[in-house]
Order: C-alpha cells, then sequence, then structure tokens
C-alpha cells in the first residue's frame, strides 16, 4: 500500500512540477521579449517532456536502467497507440501533414537508432547518448528554423503578467517538485517491483510509462472532441521524438545506461506502433474510427502480453 501511495504522490508531485516550471519559464521567456512560436517550440515542449526525463534520469542515476528505458518505450507506445487510437475514436482525426512528412519519420528513425544501439551490445553508452543528443538538438535546430520560415514575421512577444521574481520562483519550485516527485516515484515503482518479483523493464512500460503520459492523453481525447486534432496529436507525436533523442540521450550523457530487461518485441513495439500509424494517416491525413480501434486494440493485447509474461 506505501508503495502504491509513493507512485500516486510522486506522479502527481511531478506532473504538478512540470506545470509549474512551465508556467515560470513560459513568464521568464515573456519577461526576456521571446517570441511566442520560440517559446512554444522549446519551453512549452521540453516542460511537457520533464516528467519522462526526470523519471528516466533518477531511474538511471538509482542503477535502474531498465526502467528509465522502459518508461520511453512505454510513454511512445502509450502515446501512439492509445492516446492516437482512443481520440480516434471519440472522433475521426485529421494529422497535418507537416507531421506526417517530418515527426513521423523522425520518431521512426529514433526509435530503430535506439533499438540497434540497445541490442547491438545491451547498454546506452555516453556516445550512444551523444548521437543521441546531437540528433535532438538538430532536430530543435531544424523546427525553429521552418518554423520561422513559416510564421508571421511581425509576431510580437507575449508580455508576461508576472513578476520576474514570481517567474524564477515557479521555475524553482517546479523544478524541486520534479526531483522530489522524482525519486519517491521511483522508489515506489522499484520497490512494487521486488514485491510482485516483476521485472523493472515491465513496472517501467506499464505504470510509469502510463503514469507520465495520462496528461496527453486526456488533453488529447478532448482536443479530438472539439476538432482539434491535428496540433494535439503534432504535439504528442513531437514529445515521441523527444522522448528517445533528449531523455535517453541527456540522461545516458549523465550516466551510461545497461540495458538488460527490454526485448526485441519492446522495440518492435515502439518503431512498428509508429510506422502503423504513418501507413493510416499518409494519403488523406486523416486516422478512422476503426483504424483507431485498432491501435487501441493491439495497445491492450501489448500490455496484456507484457502482464502475462510477468506472472
Amino acid at each position: 500500500m506505501v508503495s502504491i501511495l509513493m507512485i500516486i504522490g510522486g506522479a502527481a508531485l511531478v506532473l504538478w512540477g512540470a506545470d509549474r516550471l512551465t508556467d515560470g519559464a513560459v513568464a521568464l521567456a515573456g519577461r526576456m521579449r521571446i517570441p511566442q512560436l520560440v517559446i512554444g517550440l522549446t519551453v512549452v515542449a521540453l516542460g511537457t517532456s520533464a516528467p519522462e526525463f526526470c523519471v528516466s534520469l533518477v531511474s538511471a542515476l538509482k542503477g535502474t536502467a531498465d526502467l528509465a528505458v522502459g518508461n520511453v518505450i512505454g510513454s511512445n507506445v502509450f502515446n501512439t497507440m492509445l492516446i492516437v487510437g482512443v481520440a480516434a475514436v471519440v472522433a475521426p482525426m485529421s494529422i497535418l501533414p507537416l507531421t506526417v512528412k517530418r515527426d513521423i519519420p523522425v520518431s521512426i528513425l529514433a526509435s530503430i537508432a535506439l533499438a540497434a544501439m540497445v541490442m547491438l551490445d545491451g547498454e546506452v553508452s555516453r556516445l550512444d547518448a551523444a548521437l543521441l543528443f546531437v540528433g535532438f538538438l538538430a532536430f530543435m535546430w531544424f523546427t525553429l528554423r521552418n518554423a520561422k520560415a513559416g510564421s508571421d514575421a511581425s509576431e510580437e512577444a507575449p508580455t508576461s503578467q508576472l513578476s520576474l521574481w514570481k517567474a524564477v520562483g515557479l521555475l524553482l519550485l517546479g523544478l524541486a517538485c520534479l526531483v522530489v516527485g522524482s525519486n519517491v516515484f521511483v522508489d515506489g515503482a522499484t520497490a512494487i517491483a521486488q514485491q510482485l518479483g516483476v521485472s523493472e523493464a515491465v513496472i517501467g512500460l506499464t505504470i510509469v510509462a502510463g503514469g507520465t503520459s495520462l496528461p496527453e492523453l486526456a488533453t488529447t481525447v478532448v482536443a479530438a472532441r472539439k476538432g482539434n486534432s491535428g496540433i494535439a496529436i503534432g504535439n504528442v507525436l513531437g514529445s515521441n521524438v523527444m522522448n528517445v533523442l533528449l531523455i535517453v540521450g541527456g540522461a545516458g550523457l549523465i550516466c551510461p545506461m545497461k540495458v538488460e530487461g527490454i526485448t526485441w518485441v519492446d522495440f518492435a513495439m515502439l518503431a512498428g506502433s509508429v510506422l502503423l500509424l504513418w501507413l493510416f494517416c499518409f494519403t488523406k491525413y486523416t486516422v478512422a474510427r476503426w483504424e483507431g480501434a485498432l491501435l487501441s486494440a493491439l495497445f491492450f493485447g501489448y500490455m496484456a502480453w507484457l502482464v502475462v509474461g510477468a506472472v
């Protein structure tokens, strides 16, 4: 019971801290007169990836690399199959052409690169992590360059309503909550894995990944019901790229990770789920209800396979 409460409390603190961190960073950027476009593509995007990053980094530092990598793989599968699938069942979804032409292919390439690194020697070395992180920097540079080229040059930077000290305070408060919450969350998840005799990889692929991805699920379903699914799905799939390149790359640079419990099936689901989505939306830039139902069914089948295999 204590471990379950630790997971729930830690997840709540991480998610609340990520919101405060993002609010503070956006306010600080506004006071510095940084354009709204740049804030959205950098500060906000990094803020939404903060829970996964902190949980994976703390896991790596505590020697539970399977939990760290499992969190990233599980989050991406959760995003691609369950979030997109459920949202499409609620309402057929339009996918932005940019998502189909850029975010999904880059996500596939990043997934294959991570799989090759781990399957080759069973670890994410500092060299591997450096290559992933360079890929993240290149992706951000390309995204910002294209966004600026296609935006209105007269766009003004937003003016923050918060004082400088309040913005910095929110930033520091959010960071503190992320650090504390991540430690509590990882300790609880590790304790449950030990008590149930389940591998850390399975816990990372299921409980941890689901916990850090629930906000995206709620946001995307609501957006689909309101007919604004294109941007929401673009953000979800963009976060898939950041999960692999930034989170695994950044955490691996700080602490190389020896991965033992992640199998080829998990990596096949990671890349295969994005490839399947790409095939669905490549021609009409839409995901129909039946396609969403198929994605959701495959996700639950994968979860069932993990649970049965762990028992």
